[in-house]
């Protein structure tokens, strides 16, 4: 009897799925994280505040001091600081949660928010939104190339697409860490990424090449951690209409022998309507998709950038 792979998994805010956990007994249910991602992936729920011991419903934490160490404090006595609680808790979970694809974080919290949680300085000025939850910036520290956003920034079809992009090459590059890592199999996997790469960071893509000309002279399961690192961080930066208009010109090269004059003409319209707004990415995507069906192309049939992440997922319909 078969059974079917294990879903990925992704961590998040328990207040995200539905939990009571908030400071006012309450949630932030999200529909997008319990409808449309809970079709393709199992969620592992955090609540930093809760688990630290912290009651529900409970006072407010809020931000304070200076933004290279802020303090999580109680909002009604400043006395009671929750600062290195929030913050080994946040090492310790990293520590242990060490197959997660990705992590979902809720915006704003002064314990998981990502970006521009309110700081509030010593010396009585206004907050500023400068600032990262405690959990998540220890968390984030101990798993740098861990993919993570917040929920909030999900909802712009853009950074979702990103988002669940690094998920999937993050869950790649773990399974082939657990198969071993070897000079090729390193090589390998940057050959199945270099259109993806190309896509989001043509930069980091050409300083990629230039490291791995020298693979042979490091260790693998040394060189492998410092490849990855610039690998996440090429596949951070969004790639933009004019980045991926470039890759699927180069995709449309291999099949210029190939295709009758005005199938190429079809297709070099439909890139350029791309490049302009006027059509999704899914449209040009779809017919170089059909030509390679009619004449395959060995190297680019294990191209990552052609199906990065489940086509049910919709992903590539909407930017």
């Amino acid at each position: 009897m078969s059974t079917s792979p294990p879903r990925p998994r992704l961590g998040i805010s328990a207040c995200l799925l539905g939990a009571n956990v908030r400071y006012d007994g309450g949630h932030k249910a999200s529909r997008l994280c319990l409808e449309d991602l809970a079709r393709h992936f199992d969620f592992v729920p955090l609540c930093p505040e809760v688990a630290i011991g912290l009651g529900v419903p409970r006072p407010t934490l809020r931000l304070v001091g200076e933004a290279a160490r802020p303090r999580a404090v109680d909002s009604r006595d400043a006395t009671l600081d929750h600062s290195a609680a929030l913050r080994r808790h946040g090492a310790e979970q990293a520590g242990q949660l060490d197959e997660l694809g990705g992590f979902i974080f809720m915006q704003k919290s002064p314990s998981c928010g990502l970006h521009r949680v309110k700081l509030y300085p010593d010396d009585g000025q206004p907050p500023l939104a400068i600032a990262r939850g405690l959990f998540a910036e220890a968390f984030c520290a101990a798993r740098p190339e861990l993919p993570v956003e917040e929920e909030g920034r999900l909802h712009d079809p853009r950074l979702r697409e990103n988002f669940v992009t690094r998920v999937y090459a993050h869950l790649d590059w773990l399974a082939l860490c657990r198969a071993g890592l070897t000079h090729k199999a390193i090589l390998d996997f940057h050959s199945r990424y270099k259109y993806q790469l190309l896509a989001h960071h043509p930069r980091l893509y050409a300083e990629l090449g230039r490291h791995l000309a020298d693979i042979g002279r490091h260790p693998a399961e040394h060189f492998g951690p410092l490849y990855y690192r610039t690998f996440s961080q090429a596949l951070g930066h969004c790639a933009s209409r004019g980045s991926h208009s470039n890759v699927l010109q180069h995709l449309a090269g291999y099949l210029k022998r190939a295709l009758a004059a005005d199938d190429r003409a079809e297709l070099q319209r439909l890139i350029e309507q791309y490049r302009h707004g006027d059509v999704p990415l899914v449209e040009p995507l779809a017919l170089l998709k059909h030509h390679f069906r009619r004449h395959p192309h060995p190297y680019i049939a294990r191209q990552a950038y052609l199906q990065p992440h489940p086509e049910s997922l919709g992903l590539r319909n909407a930017i």
